[in-house]
C-alpha cells in the first residue's frame, strides 16, 4: 500500500495529526493490525482526485480481536498518479467497540 504514495505523501484521518512519509503511514496501519488485509471496495475518479472506498480486516495487536472496518479516502495524485495526499474517515465507534471484543 505505500508504494503508491508519494516518498513525502501523507495521510489525515478524521482530521488528525497527519502521517507524514510513505514509510510512517505504512507503520502506524501495521502498528495496530500486523496481518491487515486491505480490500478496495471501489474507485471515483476525476483527473488527479480519486475517492478510495475500502474495507479492512485484521486482529488488534494489543486485545487480538477481530476487526472489519469500512471507509473511505479522499486522494490528491502527483503527476506520476501517486498519493500525495489522502484524507480519510471510517467509523472510530465501531473500530473502538471491535477493539473492546464487542
Amino acid at each position: 500500500m505505500a508504494g503508491h504514495y508519494a516518498p513525502e505523501g501523507d495521510i489525515v484521518i478524521h482530521r488528525g495529526i497527519p502521517w507524514q512519509g510513505r514509510a510512517q503511514v505504512a507503520e502506524g496501519l501495521y502498528a495496530d493490525l500486523p496481518d491487515l488485509t486491505l480490500v478496495c471496495d471501489g474507485l471515483r475518479i476525476a483527473a488527479d482526485h480519486v475517492i478510495y472506498l475500502w474495507t479492512f480486516t485484521g486482529h488488534h495487536s494489543g486485545t487480538k480481536n477481530p476487526l472489519r472496518t469500512m471507509g473511505a479516502e479522499e486522494w490528491d495524485l502527483d503527476e506520476e498518479g501517486r498519493v500525495i495526499a489522502s484524507r480519510g474517515w471510517f467509523d472510530g465507534q465501531d473500530y473502538a467497540y471491535q477493539v473492546a471484543g464487542g
